[in-house]
């Protein structure tokens, strides 16, 4: 089979161009791609949301006011809840489906919402928390994959990509909402009891969403699957799609039965994939992005802006740029590459962290402390500006589509574990790092961190744009026997053959 034969393939759209497909030609792509998206909206609300619930928190409970433990713990448990969940996710979505893991999300991150609106005490609320996590970890590893799965080779990348442009949109909710309720009675209450209400629409709306087609071929339901199929492809298309999963599931299921996580040491190919997938999932965490989501106010305020409502607007821009850069990386991902996108935004944050580490130090140093609080607020936005259209999508794109079918649940679980236990490392010490080396140097270290990113993406990400899910596991076959098989290669491999 050469790799014209593939569907999906950059070889096989070349000879049947009319066959490809953009990203809003199918509307019925388009909504499954939205509504798996609302749990990237859900993830993205509960990590912007406490923020300012707590402050209103800390007036009605004496014991948050007074305990810094409590704060944090109320802060932590989600992402904690999250770790648990994206671990077991994978699970769940190998062995129910993707879409009975969307509902198992959506059930838990409602149950969670109502917990803490009516939570009574700080410990219950601390329960919510945690229930609330568990949703967000499940929804994390589930919609990428749905979403990957059920897309075209050729625009996979941005539809996956939306899923991120969800979680920064909910970023961005969430400081509006907090905005909104803060004259309301029951003010954290509200806040946070109504992110329960995207949970309850979601989960309407998957009941009339398919499974994703490669899961059912994977459980032998092929005439569901073709169902599914048919909506997505024309009939032209359709066919050599079939063959191609059909020919991919003989081979996965052989290979399917009683996998463990330990499994996933044992083959070097798919070691090296999740080597690929897990060290993205970190260092998009270890270059800072938390850091400036959880903290922009306060790094605001280090830079010399004391004014709380300050802080607040230009946190709010922050986060409306996070969002809007998402929308270009939407574009750039199956235009530009994943590894190239990934590598130019990884030398913007450098750069952009590197200015912000001069603009603390000269502030440190007595020198134009407004000019250089200014030049740390530009340093700030040039970071975001940088990081969203790249280091935001890039891995879990390459996360939904770098792992073997049989193993895309464990691996994509294992890898978004991986993102939410570097989260809570971030999270839990830039505010200690600062206070123990200053403000200027804690960036300097993270643009070190970007540094080693940088090296990283460039030896051990290979590029996917366009390939196929069979194509790329090929990459890793080879590269597991030393052969060094890249995109280039095996599409210069596919234009000899024909």
């Amino acid at each position: 089979m050469t790799i014209e034969s593939l569907p999906g393939s950059s070889g096989y759209l070349d000879l049947f161009p009319e066959r490809r497909m953009s990203y809003f030609s199918n509307p019925y792509i388009v909504g499954l791609t939205v509504i798996a998206g609302i749990g990237g909206l859900l993830f993205g609300y509960d990590t912007g949301v406490i923020s300012g619930a707590l402050l209103y928190i800390k007036d009605d409970f004496e014991a948050v006011n007074q305990s810094s433990f409590l704060q944090e713990t109320i802060v932590s448990m989600a992402l904690v809840g999250a770790m648990i969940g994206a671990a077991s996710g994978g699970w769940i979505n190998d062995a129910y489906g993707r879409k009975k893991a969307t509902l198992l999300a959506d059930v838990i991150f409602a149950a969670g919402s109502v917990v803490m609106a009516a939570a009574p005490d700080p410990y219950v609320l601390i329960a919510g928390r945690l229930l609330i996590g568990l949703g967000v970890g499940i929804a994390s590893v589930t919609a990428p994959v749905y979403i990957a799965e059920a897309s075209p080779s050729e625009v996979r990348g941005g539809l996956v990509s939306t899923n991120v442009l969800m979680i920064t949109g909910g970023q961005f909710l969430s400081y509006l909402v907090n905005l909104a309720f803060t004259e309301v009675p029951g003010t954290w209450r509200w806040m946070l009891g109504v992110a329960g209400v995207p949970a309850v629409i979601q989960f309407c709306l998957m009941l009339f969403m398919p499974e994703s087609p490669r899961w059912l071929f994977m459980k032998s339901d092929k005439a569901k699957a073709i169902t599914v199929l048919s909506k997505i492809y024309d009939f032209a298309r359709l066919e050599d799609e079939i063959d191609h999963l059909s020919s991919a599931s003989a081979e996965e299921c052989l290979k399917k039965s009683n996998i463990r996580y330990l499994d996933v040491f044992k083959s070097k190919e798919i070691r090296l994939a999740f080597l690929a997938g897990a060290g993205l999932q970190a260092f998009q965490q270890f270059t800072g992005i938390n850091t400036v989501m959880y903290y922009s106010p306060t790094i605001v305020q280090m830079a010399g802006f004391q004014s709380n409502q300050l802080a607040l607007v230009l946190s709010l821009i922050v986060a409306a740029m996070n969002a809007a850069g998402t929308v270009v990386g939407i574009y750039l991902i199956d235009h530009f590459g994943r590894k190239k996108l990934a590598l130019s935004s990884l030398a913007g944050v450098i750069a952009s962290l590197v200015v912000l580490a001069g603009a603390f130090f000269a502030q440190s140093s007595g020198s134009a402390t407004g000019l250089y609080g200014w030049i740390a607020v530009v340093g700030l936005v040039l970071y975001i500006s940088f990081f969203s259209p790249g280091m935001g999508p890039v891995p879990w794109t390459v996360n939904s589509e770098i792992y073997p079918e049989e193993y895309r649940g464990i691996c994509g679980g294992m890898s978004a574990t991986i993102n939410w236990i570097s989260n809570l490392i971030v999270a839990q010490t830039f505010l200690s790092v600062t206070e123990a080396v200053g403000t200027g140097v804690t960036f300097l270290i993270i643009a070190v961190v970007g540094v080693a990113a940088f090296v990283f993406v460039t030896m051990f990400v290979p590029e996917t744009k366009g390939l196929t899910f069979v194509e790329v596991e090929q990459i890793w076959k080879e590269r597991a026997r030393g052969s060094g098989l890249n995109r280039e290669s095996l599409l210069e491999g596919g234009n000899r053959s024909s």
